[in-house]
């Protein structure tokens, strides 16, 4: 049995590290940038080596210590074709790493390791459900093509209003003001940031979004509005599917929630622990208790 286990969430805006013990106490924790597939495998070998040394580090463990740490990461965008090898050819100082998708841990980790559905809803969006023996995902190809309702899709869409409301070919709104004035009011610096914007930059819009949304801009409250209906089609879905119960996890989960059907959220359980659970149970580690 290894002594320690280390879980990694890398996810499309940051990249969150859990080291514990081998009787479940958390003895180091670290959080960094972010480290979804889309940024290359080395951005991401980097980003896990970093953060993970931080949590070691937060430890105070030695490198012999270091060799008796089983790991496991969920990767947002691992299930691109030949990622998972590329990243399990890489090298890590541990004695096991595990890699699945940042989906898989946050199932596992809302369901304690039984079947279940885990509808992931931050800077992109997922649904992983396990099922009678069979895992599966259902969305997250990646932005903009997919990530439906996620944050990084109010962002982009925020970002199309406000270039529209900058042109005069839609009214502004407060929503769009409050967008367009971190360029100056000037298209051409939005046009420049969009250039090299990262799906975690456009997310970083989305409170902004919802704050609006909250406040009955009528622009920002058509952008959630939407985004609502993908997401209430993604859960019709992954009850079609099998699953028989069915968990909200993400950034933006919490506050896209109250726009959710009252049907809805009455098919919704709680999750029972967080992505980092999921990717300590994918490491190996289970609880004395269990």
């Amino acid at each position: 049995m290894p002594s320690y286990f280390l879980g990694f969430d890398a996810g499309g805006s940051r990249c969150r590290a859990r080291l514990i013990d081998d009787r479940g106490n958390v003895i180091g924790q670290a959080d960094g940038g972010a480290a979804n597939t889309h940024l290359g495998l080395e951005t991401v070998h980097l980003r896990l080596l970093e953060v993970g040394s931080q949590a070691i580090a937060m430890a105070g463990l030695d490198s012999d210590a270091v060799g008796k740490i089983a790991m496991g990461a969920g990767i947002a965008g691992l299930s691109r074709p030949g990622m998972r090898e590329a990243i399990a050819a890489l090298p890590f100082p541990y004695a096991s790493c595990a890699f699945d998708s940042d989906g898989m841990i946050a199932n596992l980790g809302a369901h304690g390791g039984r079947d279940g559905a885990i509808l992931v809803i931050g800077t992109g969006s997922i649904a992983h459900v396990r099922h009678e023996g069979k895992s599966f995902a259902i969305g997250g190809y990646g932005f903009p093509i997919s990530d439906e309702g996620s944050g990084a899709a109010l962002g982009l869409s925020a970002m199309r209003h406000a270039l529209r409301a900058l042109d005069g070919r839609t009214k502004p709104t407060p929503l769009s003001s409050a967008v367009t004035a971190q360029f100056d009011h000037e298209t051409a610096l939005a046009i420049a940031w969009m250039d090299k914007a990262t799906p975690g930059d456009y997310a970083a819009f989305a409170p902004l979004v919802m704050d609006f949304a909250e406040a009955n801009d009528a622009i920002a409250r058509s952008i959630v509005e939407d985004a609502v209906l993908h997401i209430e089609q993604f859960i019709e879905t992954i009850f079609r599917r099998g699953a028989e119960r069915c968990s909200l996890a993400g950034g933006l989960a919490q506050r896209i929630r109250p726009w959710l059907r009252e049907r809805t959220v009455a098919r919704l359980v709680e999750p029972q622990g967080d992505p980092l659970d999921g990717a300590l149970y994918l490491a190996g580690y289970r609880s004395p208790s269990a």
